[in-house]
This record gives structure tokens, C-alpha cells and sequence, in this order.
């Protein structure tokens, strides 16, 4: 490991990998990123500035401002303000960052104010990932597993959740509770969950930036269609950002209550008198309980509530009791009507083991 102060050796039993889009480690492993590089250039500034501008994100496709390109503003803390602007692929990025090219821009952004520039760059991006981020005892996880555009916030939101994936697993593997093979369950949960996260972030550049005339015409006629029609809205705006992946590969389903809280996604939060549920399902295994009184195998907790409008509407929906297997990591593993003792246990087993 190398420090400002000199070199010292380093010996582990697992190594989690969380150095970056230009992981090292990934180059000593020599293994493959694969992908795709977008050559559109943008210039990013931040400007300290008075204004009363709502705390809002405003985004603005092809703007007089900036003519032929998109725009980007949001308020941060202490009165400083992000604006990022296309350039285009041919732009000199040594030349637009130099104040005499940034200052005119950014003042034909913010008109009359008085502003300070604070920090710059230009950037481009990438939309790559490993195969696999499971390679023995050495894991991938956040911008060293997979790297997508800034667009979404789908970035440091899915290292978080990669991290929330393994932990709890490495953690059973380490403490003998479990195998190693379970490990191979993080590995193709947060690989599906990279390329929903590529596949998202790929649509939105080019929904941006349209890289020929078909797309092109086909973004426009949508702004277009969204200042009228309700349903062309959510095709320029989904409303969200960056959203958790639902897992495919999950357990035991009955498909008569609510699709919102199915194996696979992160349960549903919900009040609980003055608390919360996710502050009562903690890091461990839990077994909720709507109107049923099963026994849990040792290791699980058991969580009885009462349903109320919101409970019953995200866990019950027309039936009259439930039961959910939720992971450490607040993930529904199962759910079942009227399960038997038998039927939890072989989930939780389940679980434990990583099987799909």
C-alpha cells in the first residue's frame, strides 16, 4: 500500500475493492471493463452567488442561453450553485475551463447577478462494468465493479447498495454462519442491478444528447408531446432518480398481495406508531408477521404488527394476513399467505445459502 509517508504490505483474508473507476486493483487482476465511452463533453462549474432561486433542479434541453446544447442548474449549501452545460465532442477541454471562456457562459446562464466562480472542469463519461465482481477472495464493489454518466444519481447511490448487498453476506461467510457460495448471490444480484442502472443511464444521454437525426427528431417530438399530454410527461421525466434494483432471482412469492413489497425489492417503509418499520427491521433476519403466528427458526427475528391503512395497503392489499422474510439488508427474501414452520425455514436456508 502506498502513502505519502512510504510503502507497507498489507495481508487479508478478503479484499473489497472500492478504489474507484480507475481501480488499481482491477489492473493488477488485469481483468476486462466493458462497455461503452460517450464522447460528449461537459463543463461543470460552481459558482457562489446570492440569488432566490428555489432549492429545485432546473434542466433545460437546447435553451437560448446556450444554443443547440442541454443546461443544467441546482442550488447547493452556502449559496453555491451547479451549472453544468454540454459543449459538444469536438470541445478543447483545457480552453473551455479557462475563466475568460467560462465566465461569458455562466453569465449568460444567471443574467445580471454577481457571481464568484468557485471550482470548474470538463468532463466525459462512461457506461462500463466487470463481468463479474466475485473473483476469489477479491470483490468489486461501487466505481471500481461499474462506472455509468452522472445523470440520475445512479452512481454513488448503487455503490451504497452494493455495499448493503455484501456486507451482511461477507459478514455471514466470516463468521461461519455461512459459505462462501453465498457470496456468488452479490455477485449476480449487483451485476443485474448495473446493467438496469447502464441500461437507465444509456437512455437518458441519448434522450440528452441525441446522436442522430432519428433520435434526435424522436427527443423533440417528445418535449413537444409533455407540454400537453400528461402520458409523454413521465417519458421526459420518470419523476425519480436513481431507484434501488428489484431482484429477479428471489424466493418464495404469492403473487395475490401487493406487487410494491414482492421478493426481490427493498421492503416498503411505513409508519409504526411514532417509529418506522425500517427503524424495527434492524440488520438482521425478520420475519414480518400480518395475522399469522408461525414459529422462526433460530437466528430470525420475529416482528408481529398490526396492520393499519398504509401496512395493509403495502403488505396485505385484498388479503387478510401475510408473512415476509426480510434479509439484514431490508431486502424481501419471501413472503407467503399462510406459511408453514417448514416453509420459513427452507427460505431462510435459502437465504443463507445465495441459492436463486
Amino acid at each position: 500500500v502506498e502513502t505519502p509517508d512510504g510503502a507497507y504490505d498489507l495481508e487479508t483474508d478478503w479484499l473489497i475493492a472500492c478504489d474507484g473507476a480507475k481501480s488499481p486493483v482491477r489492473g493488477m487482476l488485469d481483468l476486462e471493463f466493458g462497455g461503452e465511452l460517450f464522447e460528449e463533453r461537459f463543463l461543470i462549474a460552481d459558482i457562489e452567488m446570492e440569488a432566490d432561486f428555489p432549492s429545485e433542479r432546473w434542466f433545460w434541453f437546447e435553451p437560448t442561453f446556450h444554443a443547440g446544447q442541454s443546461a443544467l442548474l441546482h442550488k447547493q449549501p452556502d449559496d453555491i450553485y451547479r451549472i453544468d452545460l454540454q459543449l459538444g465532442e469536438n470541445a478543447d477541454p483545457e480552453e473551455e475551463k479557462k475563466p475568460e471562456n467560462v465566465i461569458p457562459r455562466i453569465e449568460k446562464v444567471v443574467g445580471g447577478r454577481r457571481f464568484r466562480l468557485d471550482w470548474v472542469s470538463v468532463y466525459t463519461f462512461q457506461c462500463r462494468r466487470l463481468e463479474h465482481f466475485v473473483h476469489g477472495r477479491v470483490i468489486f464493489a461501487g466505481d471500481s465493479a461499474h462506472v455509468v454518466s452522472p445523470f440520475g444519481a445512479r452512481g454513488g447511490n448503487s455503490g451504497l447498495q452494493d455495499v448493503d448487498n455484501l456486507g451482511w453476506k461477507l459478514a455471514a461467510v466470516i463468521r461461519g454462519v455461512t459459505g462462501p457460495a453465498l457470496l456468488d448471490s452479490y455477485d449476480r444480484e449487483r451485476t443485474e442491478a448495473a446493467d438496469e442502472n447502464i441500461a437507465a443511464s444509456s437512455r437518458t444521454t441519448r434522450f440528452m444528447s441525441p446522436a442522430g437525426s432519428i433520435e434526435h427528431m424522436f427527443r423533440d417530438s417528445v418535449l413537444t408531446l409533455a407540454g400537453t399530454t400528461p402520458f409523454a410527461r413521465f417519458w421526459a421525466n420518470s419523476g425519480r432518480l436513481s431507484t434501488p434494483c428489484t431482484y429477479t432471482c428471489s424466493g418464495p412469492d404469492d403473487p395475490r398481495l401487493p406487487a410494491v413489497s414482492r421478493p426481490g425489492t427493498v421492503a416498503p417503509d411505513a409508519p409504526i406508531g411514532l417509529d418506522w418499520l425500517v427503524n424495527r427491521l434492524g440488520v438482521v433476519p425478520v420475519v414480518l408477521s400480518f395475522g399469522t403466528g408461525v414459529r422462526v427458526p433460530d437466528g430470525v427475528r420475529k416482528l408481529m404488527l398490526e396492520p393499519d391503512e398504509i401496512l395493509r395497503e403495502r403488505y396485505l392489499g385484498h388479503e387478510e394476513a401475510a408473512t415476509y422474510l426480510v434479509r439484514p439488508d431490508q431486502v424481501i427474501a419471501a413472503r407467503w399467505r399462510d406459511p408453514s414452520p417448514d416453509d420459513i425455514e427452507d427460505a431462510v436456508q435459502r437465504m443463507w445459502e445465495g441459492r436463486p
